[in-house]
């Protein structure tokens, strides 16, 4: 019975003992020392903000228009007797050109009939001075002649037919100079209306014309873009007041540029656009060096490149760097994130220029935050690229010699 008791003994003796070694082993093995794994910054890039003096730059779209268009319209009637061959469509021709000519036989007519209308009033008004004169001498002693009995109303009408004889034949002469149609300035034909043979009325509309001494641009500029310009709506500047304008556009398959000035601002906003309206004004447009340049045509759409006034000491920083509203992110020297609402002067593609909210060195977050909240925790992306460099190099500790 005892060696039957052993029997049963042994087995959980051998078992229990298993479990004090395994408990012991448990109790006795080393332990690693805490590591608490500290959430890992996110990588960001930066540029500084500099402080510098910049002339902005507006850019803006607007046609081609010339100064002066005008029609071409007949003042007398006639039949056209002669056309100058620059009277085509794109003709160009010079102040006092004549472009036209009507038939001036009748009016070379009433020139001559008013030429003797005149003479004829001259000679009345001397007969009646000399009438004046001989009544003049007779009621000499007479005390207080009538003014008829003196011949002075006969004299004042002698002088008002002279006088009208003289107007009607200044009118005659001004109708035999409207038989030769003429500008008094440089231009082009646009359209042509009339040709040689054809009789015209008073009135006829002979064709289109319009000056190459001047052209200009039209241009509409928002409220951020004239703040950008520093100048005010109702603008008028000549000379070096004007601001420099670049005009480009794309003709004959190249780029092609013209150099302008903005003289004007309108005076009132545009009610349906909600802008302002400014207008470029460019000497001979027309002009080209030998025929090797591009003349800047009429009714061509430009690109126009106005430079503002200069700014002084104000903070530029790249373009990427501008958040909606208004807001930059910027990288502080504890390596948060801090929002600054800013004070836009001047942005365009790559810069923009502000009036506050930064300094001169701060760090300006360029790319993307998702979820951006003030004060997360930011490393830029060389401190990232450095670290991740230096934790690459250590040795790897073993655990068993820790």
């Amino acid at each position: 019975m005892f060696t039957q008791l052993r029997r049963a003994v042994w087995p959980i003796g051998i078992g229990l003992a298993g479990i004090a070694v395994f408990v012991l082993l448990q109790v006795t093995k080393p332990r690693p020392a805490p590591k608490i794994d500290v959430p890992r910054p996110l990588s960001v890039e930066v540029l500084p903000a500099i402080r510098t003096t910049s002339r902005p730059t507006v850019v803006a779209y607007g046609e081609v228009r010339p100064d002066v268009r005008t029609q071409l319209v007949a003042q007398v009637g006639g039949r056209i007797t002669a056309i100058a061959p620059s009277f085509i469509e794109g003709g160009a021709f010079a102040p006092g050109e004549v472009l036209l000519s009507i038939e001036n036989t009748d009016y070379l007519a009433a020139v001559e009939e008013q030429r003797a209308r005149v003479a004829a009033a001259q000679v009345d008004l001397e007969q009646a001075l000399a009438d004046a004169d001989v009544a003049k001498r007779q009621l000499a002693g007479q005390k207080n002649p009538s003014p008829l009995a003196l011949k002075k109303p006969q004299v004042a009408r002698a002088e008002s037919a002279l006088k009208a004889a003289e107007i009607a034949f200044s009118l005659a002469e001004t109708n035999l100079a409207r038989t030769q149609i003429s500008l008094p300035f440089n231009g082009r034909v646009q359209t042509q209306s009339a040709d040689l043979g054809q009789f015209v009325t008073p009135g006829k509309v002979l064709g289109t014309v319009f000056g190459t001494d001047i052209a200009e641009v039209r241009l509409a500029f928002t409220d951020s873009q004239l703040s950008s310009l520093g100048i005010p709506i109702g603008f008028v500047g000549e000379g070096d007041e004007a601001l420099a304008t670049t005009l480009s556009a794309v003709v004959g398959g190249q780029m092609r540029q013209w150099r302008g000035r903005l003289t004007r601002l309108d005076a009132a906003i545009n009610a349906t656009t909600r802008t302002v309206y400014g207008t470029v004004r460019i000497d001979q447009p027309y002009n080209v060096d030998g025929g090797r340049g591009m003349p800047l045509a009429v009714g061509l759409y430009v690109d126009a490149e106005v430079e503002g006034r200069l700014a002084f000491d104000a903070i530029q920083i790249a373009a990427e760097g501008l958040r909606a509203g208004d807001e930059v992110f910027v990288l502080n020297g504890e390596g948060l994130l801090d929002v600054r609402q800013v004070s836009v002067l001047h942005r365009n593609r790559e810069t923009v220029l502000l009036a506050s909210g930064v300094e001169a060195g701060d760090r300006i977050i360029v790319s993307a935050i998702r979820n951006p909240i003030r004060g997360m925790r930011l490393e830029t992306v060389d401190d990232a690229v450095l670290a991740e460099s230096h934790s690459a190099t250590e040795p790897v500790p073993d655990d068993n010699e820790a």
